[in-house]
């Protein structure tokens, strides 16, 4: 019988609760040890889960007993602990966004490299079962040749969500709209899409007291031909209305929506139907909001797979960074 893997999680917010969740729930790993620089998160999930903590991630870096490390923390501060994670000797899960520029994700890429561990990435979305199957027929040619891709994301962020936050909405930690709210949607634009040629934007701060814009607009352009664009806000009106991509191509079109790509809306393929779906898991539940789908447990079984069975990973370092550039590209040309 193989050991579990062991798991140490630094940022004891939000995400880093659902890290403890799902990995506490999977029989193949163990949470071992707890990080973050407010004792207040440690000492909630630390008495649920009967583990060892620190205030200092350094110090948890120097455990012997830890296999992966969950990195949960603030955007701005994934590359840097990344960085050190890998340098630790110890395998790297490291939360949307990789990183906010693309000199720190090329970075880390080249430590985990050198030190012989894997930067694994999470993009639950992917395994939304819908997002899944549009992937396979769009592998499978079964949609043809693809020419155009339209992403919506009509979101709610209140202005409690930034005015409670020591991080959200400040440049230097955040990054901006496309990396915290709207990175996971570029990500799949890109997976379905393949690799893009350029980008031109307009952005606007309208309502909120942040250091970035609040809407914006994206035009893709894509090697293979195709065109895209990303329509965003996180001022829809009291709830997120809409999240969805749709697929306009050669032999059909398909348009997965909802409020968190987790509805199958629009299908006409030529000579084929979608068979049924699994039914999507619920969104993660902040409370004042709700953001993506909640798949963690998968992408935890992932690593476990990568690591114990010579599994493939479900989302490479590279891929993730195709969107980090996706990004900066975008804000090098936004004037807000």
């Amino acid at each position: 019988m193989q050991r579990k893997i062991r798991f140490g999680i630094i940022g004891c917010g939000r995400i880093g609760s659902r890290h403890a969740e799902r990995i506490s729930q999977n029989p193949q790993a163990e949470l071992v040890v707890l990080c973050d620089n407010k004792q207040a998160r440690i000492d909630e999930l630390k008495n649920k889960y009967k583990v060892d903590s620190y205030l200092n991630y350094h110090d948890l870096l120097k455990r012997n007993d830890i296999d992966v490390v969950s990195i949960c923390t603030p955007n701005g501060l994934h590359s840097e602990m990344s960085i050190k994670t890998a340098n630790a000797g110890k395998h790297i899960l490291c939360e949307k966004p990789m990183t906010i520029r693309v000199d720190d994700g090329r970075k880390m890429i080249d430590a985990a490299e050198k030190n012989n561990v894997n930067l694994f990435v999470v993009k639950q979305n992917r395994y939304n079962p819908p997002v899944a199957m549009v992937k396979e027929i769009i592998d499978n040619g079964i949609i043809g040749k693809i020419y155009m891709l339209i992403v919506n994301v009509f979101w709610n962020r209140g202005a409690d969500y930034y005015e409670e936050s020591d991080w959200k909405g400040r440049l230097e930690l955040d990054g901006g709209t496309l990396y915290t709210q709207v990175s996971h949607f570029i990500d799949l634009m890109l997976w379905y899409g393949g690799d893009f040629t350029n980008v031109e934007v307009l952005g606007k701060r309208n309502k909120y007291n942040i250091d970035f814009e609040d809407n914006g607009i994206v035009l893709a352009e894509f090697v293979s031909g195709a065109i895209g664009s990303v329509n965003y806000t996180v001022c829809a009106e009291q709830e997120n209305m809409e999240g969805s991509i749709t697929v306009i191509a050669e032999n059909g079109t398909v348009k997965i929506g909802g409020q968190y790509l987790n509805t199958l809306e629009y299908e006409r393929i030529k000579d084929y139907k979608i068979p049924g779906l699994e039914p999507s898991r619920p969104a993660n539940d902040y409370g004042k909001y709700r953001g993506s789908m909640s798949n963690h447990d998968k992408v935890i079984q992932n690593v476990i797979d990568v690591l114990q069975n010579n599994g493939e990973q479900h989302v490479t370092a590279f891929e993730a960074l195709k969107t980090v550039e996706f990004i900066e590209q975008c804000y090098k040309k936004m004037k807000v």
